[in-house]
């Protein structure tokens, strides 16, 4: 096949904007040929146009040329590329299936590209020679997304090649979820089939969503137009570096999880009495038949669990698009749906911080509906986050990403910022300078802990370890992460603690500092409160 006689005349003839970065192969040294700042601030300098230190480790993982490699701002922006690489507007078309990715249809619509939908069959499979009868001759793309969204299922993958094999233009299999499935997909057939694409995200199993990075695997030609056509500085410098961190970390263990995840809840949910048909899936999430999906809908929604409406999608009617998560998640799901939570409801204060060193996120549910959940990288720090959630009377989901095998100070650190401000949300209610204080002996060990949430930061930190380190931890980062936390709390924190042991020592600390929060959240919390004469003399 002539991939060259399928692309637009002006693609063929037009001259790529060349970056300042294109025209030396010099990786350091003294720039001044982008107009940028001179003054470092981590981001000062345009990022790699053609991101070879992502694609490189990518090429290796995929076992793929880099010159096979188009890095885009997510999927999106290879499929939004590719339409203008091929489709002149108003003359030639697209074709893809009924129901699928709905973004197929909007790239095709903001391009002015005739958009053809065939019907998959009852079951939602492929029918080959259905499709390729929707084409004539300016038919230039069919995108096909396996496994599919919203169905779950993978197409037939004989099906799938019967249409590259006898398309006369270029054939796009989006392969969003497939880390989620058994199958190895078609990235290894691009050497086989010139006009073949594969489109692959960071967003769904590596859980780079809001990195927006995404890849398109083709022969060089395809991917040399794509690099020709889209903007030069396309992903900016941290969702490279970030993305970068990441796959080399890699995501086995999540997915394994989600997968195991998906089955329970797929078996759980065929025994609620409101499902009608849950449809098997090879993706992250199922389509779920239920007798009135509106009105389970509603009650999701009240309740703060947020599912997606695939009611009105050709073939989906009553379906909610349900995606796997965590156990807490699923349990939470499932216990609304049985009728098992009638007064849930979950407000929850959500909050994230990114640098350079971490990714921090926390979850709280200040009714403690939500079960409890820490992941930090580091065991003990863990055991120690998760005497909070166990005694204040609230629910907190942790996750941190760091490397760990550097330092725990910056995780540590983070953590603590981003609880801080969390727990400060949860305080602003309208109480100030409420005061409250808990003592708690544990063993031979005993703690005193006294809150003063009225807006001032302050750590009074009364207590000496025997030993340079606790369970792997810098004796010293104890002292710092609550220092950090009254900072970002915006409140005052006196604790005192004696002891032989310092696990006991720092366990008593985290325990009782829960409840002195306990008794700042409850309700009745004007009950404990140690009142303050400010203002009344």
């Amino acid at each position: 096949m002539d991939i060259n006689a399928l692309v637009r005349d002006n693609i063929k003839s037009m001259s790529a904007y060349s970056t300042a970065r294109n025209e030396t192969t010099a990786t350091n040294g003294i720039f001044l040929d982008a107009n940028e700042s001179p003054f470092n601030n981590g981001y000062n300098r345009y990022p790699d146009p053609q991101q070879m230190k992502l694609k490189s480790v990518v090429s290796k993982i995929k076992n793929v040329p880099v010159e096979s490699i188009f890095a885009g701002n997510g999927s999106d922006e290879a499929i939004d590329i590719l339409i203008r690489v091929f489709c002149i507007p108003g003359t030639d078309n697209i074709i893809s299936v009924l129901p699928t990715y709905g973004m197929y249809k909007v790239a095709a619509a903001v391009n002015n590209v005739e958009y053809r939908e065939v019907a998959l069959n009852d079951d939602f499979s492929l029918d080959s020679g259905k499709l390729l009868s929707a084409a004539d001759s300016n038919s230039k793309l069919i995108f096909l997304c396996s496994p599919n969204n919203p169905t779950g299922n993978l197409l037939d993958k004989i099906a799938v090649l019967e249409v590259v094999k006898n398309f006369s233009g270029v054939v796009v299999v989006d392969e969003a979820y497939i880390d989620f499935s058994e199958d190895s997909g078609f990235v290894s057939k691009i050497g086989e089939f010139q006009n073949l694409v594969v489109l692959q995200t960071l967003s769904k199993a590596w859980g780079m969503a809001a990195l927006r990075v995404g890849f398109a695997f083709s022969g060089k030609e395809i991917i040399s137009y794509m690099n020709n056509v889209k903007y030069p500085y396309n992903i900016n410098s941290f969702s490279q570096e970030f993305a970068l961190k990441l796959i080399i970390k890699g995501n086995n263990e999540h997915t394994a999880t989600i997968i195991g995840e998906r089955k329970r809840l797929s078996d759980s949910l065929k025994s609620v009495k409101c499902v009608k048909k849950v449809y098997s899936s090879s993706a992250n999430f199922l389509l779920v038949k239920f007798a009135d999906s509106v009105n389970v809908f509603n009650i999701l929604n009240g309740k703060g669990i947020i599912v997606r409406d695939r009611s009105s999608q050709f073939g989906c009617s009553n379906t909610l698009r349900i995606t796997v998560g965590k156990k807490s998640d699923n349990d939470l799901l499932l216990a609304i749906l049985n009728g098992e939570s009638s007064g849930l409801v979950l407000p929850l204060i959500d909050l994230k911080r990114v640098t350079k060193e971490t990714s921090v996120s926390v979850k709280i549910d200040v009714f403690g509906n939500m079960v409890s959940s820490v992941s930090t990288g580091i065991p003990f720090f863990d055991h120690m986050l998760e005497q909070i959630a166990l005694h204040s009377g609230f629910t907190m989901d942790i996750d941190v990403f760091g490397d760990i095998e550097v330092d725990t100070h910056h995780i540590i650190e983070d953590t603590a910022i981003v609880l801080g401000e969390a727990i400060k949300e949860a305080f602003s209610n309208g109480r100030i300078n409420n005061r409250y204080g808990f003592a708690l002996p544990m063993d031979e060990s005993k703690a005193e802990v006294l809150i003063d949430a009225g807006g001032r930061s302050f750590l009074m930190w009364n207590l000496m370890f025997s030993a340079p380190y606790i369970g792997g931890i810098e004796s010293d980062m104890f002292r710092h992460f609550f220092d950090t936390l009254s900072r970002s709390m915006k409140a005052t924190i006196h604790i005192t603690a004696t002891g032989s042991n310092d696990h006991h020592l720092i366990e008593s600390v985290f325990k009782c500092f829960s409840r002195a929060l306990k008794m700042a959240l409850y309700p009745g919390a004007n009950d404990y409160r140690i009142q303050s004469s400010k203002g009344l003399i």
